[in-house]
């Protein structure tokens, strides 16, 4: 049980995590708005924030056999404030990627792709974990923050696939498992597949001749 000045430390620490999430947030907005001034175009559909809850830093901590300790959840859990940035295609994802890392106050601690190499059940997303300055009154906080990037059609698979796991916790049955990996290789071919239209809507914008498209089949089509 929490006295009163412990609750406090706790708020105060998970503020700046909030304070974390507004700055990125502010980046996004000017980089994409940016875009959509200068090249009519918008990399980003949406980005939605949350901050992990005192209950589940806790849980984090007890898993990892760490004692609790807003000193240990600041050390040992980078993802107590977390991003989703949610583009329309796979080459969006990795520019708004180059776009977060080129900010010089912006430091990249660590970066793994689940597009290039997905997880074994199919999931696909780019993680980061950044380090931004956040500017208090009486000093200077250098906060971790996850994002992840993934794609529309990555982001309708990843939402449903975490209802489902958890309805069966860890005894999903191996058949919904092998559905769920073949819809996340359908939900990559959607993607590469709206990614060549969009090439070849860009050839009629350029003005170029066209030429055949050739686009990648969906299973079950002929």
């Amino acid at each position: 049980m929490m006295d009163k000045q412990m609750v406090m430390e706790w708020a105060k620490m998970l503020m700046s995590y909030k304070f974390a999430l507004d700055e990125v947030s502010t980046k996004l907005t000017i980089l994409n708005e940016e875009l959509q001034f200068i090249q009519n175009y918008n990399p980003i559909e949406h980005v939605k924030t949350r901050i992990k809850s005192p209950e589940g830093i806790v849980e984090k901590l007890q898993r990892k056999g760490l004692e609790v300790s807003k000193e240990n959840a600041a050390k040992h859990i980078r993802d107590i404030a977390g991003v989703r940035v949610i583009c329309s295609f796979t080459t969006d994802v990795y520019r708004v990627y180059d776009m977060i890392r080129s900010q010089g106050d912006v430091e990249v601690v660590e970066v793994k792709d689940y597009i290039k190499h997905p997880k074994p059940n199919g999931y696909q997303s780019l993680h980061l974990i950044i380090r931004i300055p956040i500017f208090l009154s009486d000093r200077t906080e250098l906060v971790n923050v996850e994002i992840q990037l993934r794609t529309i059609a990555m982001d309708f698979w990843a939402s449903l696939e975490h209802k489902i796991y958890y309805q069966f916790h860890d005894d999903m049955p191996a058949t919904i498992r092998e559905q769920l990996k073949a819809t996340a290789d359908m939900i990559g071919m959607l993607d590469r597949r709206m990614l060549l239209l969009k090439d070849e809507v860009q050839k009629f914008s350029d003005g170029e001749e066209t030429v055949k498209l050739q686009l990648p089949m969906l299973p079950g089509t002929t």
